[in-house]
């Protein structure tokens, strides 16, 4: 059962309106430098530094702008935003304001995942009471010419649609799929119109920094990941749940807090992340070294890796959009190796070229979904040879 570690979040802290207040104080681009100098970069997984983003977004021409917020928590293993949504709407609804002030947006688009359509009506409360509170509407908290809301649209229940090209063509009533970058979404974005997007954590993470300050934000984290992070916790420990950690704890001290020393191995990232093996466990959750948008799976002495690298290629075989032929037929192809590996039929030289097929999705394909799929299957294929290689073919001599 995952039970949740909520009652110990910063976001508890933060008063509602407390972020927009402070906001307010400062002119847009001052809001803008308050994030850089924070240090804040994307929760989502990419690692793209926020107020870089918005400044490209409040530079670029066109009266028409727009605040979307990337509720699509589609990666496996992944819970950390439902929870946000569920007790902390306020302070990801007030930093899309906190958004749209800076960049100069009147609309803002809460992408949410097909799956979590019972938190609509809960949603459309929280909305509703910021309106009532002017912290939502025209001239929002008695700012003249400050006129924002937020719109709720369901997603597609696409896992590519988790990609911000792609889900800005789900908006727009397309098929879910990558655009060609660039332009960018900060130029180019919603309806042709400049867009930024950000992760749910992401925009909740913006409130807490106008609140409480850039300087408290970069207290704790490291010099290249400042702040705090919070972890979709699951798999073999005895205490799964959504953590907050500083960022550039190690993966042996997350595994401690949890309770799950003796793992013989971390997921870090979901299925499109990398398998971390114990040898590695004193790595950093970080930026600069293992780097994770926050799902943390972890697999005891007793799981059969193979299993476990079928099971993510099986899920990227049906998630694949197959725009392009790399992720299309690669995922397939490794499929097939996987399978054949369990019938011990794969000899040495397939497995080979099966890796460096991995290793050509990740260069070629159009979106991070293709060139992220494979690395699963090659991180437990480089550390866990052996149970790989016992289940190659045996060459008669």
């Amino acid at each position: 059962m995952i039970t949740s570690k909520c009652s110990k979040l910063t976001f508890s802290e933060i008063k509602t309106g407390s972020g927009l207040q402070a906001a307010l104080k400062n002119k847009p681009a001052e809001v803008i430098s308050i994030l850089a100098d924070s240090g804040m970069k994307g929760r989502g997984g990419a690692g793209f530094p926020t107020s870089t983003k918005w400044r490209f977004a409040a530079a670029a021409k066109g009266e028409e702008k727009f605040v979307v917020c990337n509720a699509d928590e589609g990666e496996p293993g992944t819970f950390k935003d439902r929870v946000l949504l569920c007790d902390f709407a306020d302070l990801v609804f007030e930093g899309m304001t906190i958004g749209a002030y800076a960049i100069g947006a009147k609309t803002g688009i809460i992408y949410l995942r097909g799956e979590y359509t019972y938190l609509v009506n809960q949603l459309e409360s929280v909305l509703a009471k910021r309106r009532q509170a002017n912290l939502l509407g025209n001239k929002i908290c008695g700012k003249e010419g400050f006129d924002f809301d937020i719109q709720i649209r369901m997603g597609s229940g696409a896992y590519v649609c988790g990609e911000e090209t792609a889900l800005i063509e789900s908006l727009e009533g397309q098929r879910g799929e990558p655009r060609n970058r660039p332009p960018f979404p900060v130029d180019t974005g919603f309806m042709g119109r400049p867009t930024i997007v950000n992760n749910v954590e992401t925009l909740a993470w913006v409130t807490a920094i106008l609140a409480k300050g850039a300087a408290w934000f970069k207290s704790v984290g490291t010099e290249k990941s400042t702040g705090l992070k919070l972890f979709s916790v699951s798999g073999d420990c005895a205490e799964p749940g959504v953590y907050e950690f500083p960022m550039g704890i190690t993966i042996a001290q997350l595994l401690k807090e949890v309770k799950g020393e003796g793992a013989k191995a971390v997921q870090v990232g979901g299925a499109s992340g990398h398998c971390v093996a114990a040898k590695d466990f004193k790595r950093a959750l970080a930026f600069e070294d293992v780097a994770t948008g926050g799902s943390i799976i972890i697999f005891g002495p007793n799981r059969d890796m193979l299993h476990v690298a079928k099971n993510f290629m099986e899920f990227f075989v049906e998630e694949s959009c197959g725009q392009c032929t790399p992720c299309r037929e690669g995922n397939h192809k490794i499929l097939e190796g996987i399978e054949k590996l369990e019938a011990g039929t794969c000899s040495m030289a397939y497995l080979d070229e099966l890796c460096k097929l991995g290793e050509t999705m990740q260069l070629a394909s159009k979106c991070g979904l293709g060139q992220s799929s494979a690395n699963a299957f090659l991180s437990i294929v480089a550390n866990f040879k052996d149970e790989i290689l016992g289940r190659t073919e045996k060459v008669a001599v």
